[in-house]
């Protein structure tokens, strides 16, 4: 084989190895049977989430997975499949492409990479429907809020019925 085609394949495989260490998630879908108009409005919604969506040759993301040592996504790697990659957080690209694949059929989840783990396509589609970083901050928020609000509505009771009474 030519040792320019040997450096470009080690460069790509090098590339995916990196972009699943820097990746918070890495959805792994099946786009067989989606126009080329279908895969666009999906890199767009992605992209508008900071996470986006790559084609790479399945043998060499088995490279470089056998690399990180996900050697689980190999059953799955067969077809026409991309890569969501989500940045900001885990959630966000499972959650787009989960949304996206109930609009349409030909998407399919197959599993993927969370923080670190090979997960199944049942574990993809239960972390889409998880919050998001700002929803739970937001959440977090709220559970740290409702003791002192309660203090503060029990303080204000006890100040109205003393005005009362006087």
């Amino acid at each position: 084989m030519n040792k320019d085609i040997v450096a470009a394949k080690k460069k790509v495989i090098d590339t995916v190895a990196e972009a699943f260490k820097n990746a918070q998630s890495v959805s792994i879908v099946e786009y067989r049977g989606l126009t080329v108009n279908e895969i666009e409005i999906l890199r767009k919604d992605l992209k508008k989430e900071n996470a986006e969506l790559k084609v790479f040759k399945n043998t060499l993301v088995e490279k470089a997975a056998e690399e990180l040592g996900y050697n689980q996504l190999k059953e799955i790697l067969e077809g026409p499949n991309a890569l969501v990659f989500s940045h900001t957080d885990a959630v966000t690209g499972p959650r787009i492409v989960s949304k996206f694949a109930k609009a349409h059929e030909n998407l399919i989840i197959k599993g993927g990479i969370v923080e670190g783990k090979a997960v199944t396509d049942k574990e993809m589609k239960v972390i889409a429907t998880l919050p998001g970083k700002e929803g739970l901050l937001s959440m977090l928020l709220s559970c740290l809020q409702s003791p002192v609000r309660g203090f503060a509505c029990a303080v204000k009771a006890i100040a109205d019925k003393e005005e009362q009474v006087a």
